[in-house]
């Protein structure tokens, strides 16, 4: 079994009389895809956010390469390569896809956005995006206006804009929303590809993707994780079932 590289120890989230996470515990192996599901409101996305920095927990630890990053703020944790896709994506739709991608990229080197006109024609900062957009298929649509392109694409950009920051981790809220049926398959393809070579923490309602996608599954309901294991085994949990998968997936 691959060594934990993000580990969260009793993280409790309370939003006046509600408890958004209720004493959360989890582990994601390093290089794995670990799925997140739950109903609306079980508090997948106040995790995600405290993952990421844009909450502070109430209370608990989390531990990320092995130390503590519970005070770091969003960006020390963005620099310590831990991603969250739509907090470090945020696409510029007059943009070209390749601009929008060498923005990320000039991001992750500390450049002066004031020096945007020649960063343009910076070659290494160019190649750099390039091979990013190759990672999820979009290489050859690099000149092409954001704006112009598919929600599928657009999708598909902020991933090669978050894979632009070099994280050894993505934090994913739902990367298939709005998607039709390939472009799901699509998405599917690409996170896929990433296994091995990038950790991956992933919150998706779509199911069929989860079940293609996760090496661990863990539930969230009602602020609490009810159960982490394989899909396998997830998908023969009565208490699971009872909670959230019904009949459809027994």
């Amino acid at each position: 079994m691959a060594e934990p590289l993000l580990t969260v120890n009793s993280l409790y989230k309370h939003f006046g009389g509600i408890v958004a996470t209720d004493n959360v515990n989890l582990a994601v192996e390093q290089g794995g895809i670990h799925a997140v599901i739950g109903p609306n409101g079980a508090g997948k996305t106040t995790l995600i956010a405290q993952l990421s920095g844009q909450l502070r927990p109430d209370s608990g630890e989390i531990e990320f390469a092995g130390h503590s990053i519970v005070d770091y703020s969003v960006a020390r944790r963005a620099r310590e390569g831990l991603a969250r896709s739509f907090q470090i994506t945020s696409v510029v739709m007059p943009l070209t896809l390749l601009e929008n991608v060498m923005l990320a990229v000039q991001g992750t080197g500390g450049h002066s956005f004031r020096f945007w006109a020649p960063v343009k024609n910076d070659r290494a900062m160019r190649d750099a995006a390039l091979a990013s957009l190759a990672e999820v298929g979009l290489d050859d649509r690099a000149e092409r206006i954001a704006g112009q392109v598919s929600h599928g694409e657009q999708r598909q950009l902020e991933v090669a804009m978050a894979l632009a920051m070099k994280p050894r981790m993505l934090l994913l809220d739902e990367p298939m929303a709005g998607m039709g049926k390939e472009e799901t398959a699509r998405m599917i393809e690409i996170l896929g590809g990433l296994r091995g070579d990038k950790t991956i923490l992933l919150v998706e309602h779509d199911m069929d993707a989860v079940f293609s996608l996760a090496d661990q599954l863990s539930v969230m309901v009602d602020g609490h994780v009810i159960a982490t294991d394989t899909v396998a085994a997830i998908r023969d949990n009565d208490a699971v079932q009872k909670a959230y998968l019904g009949d459809s997936h027994a």
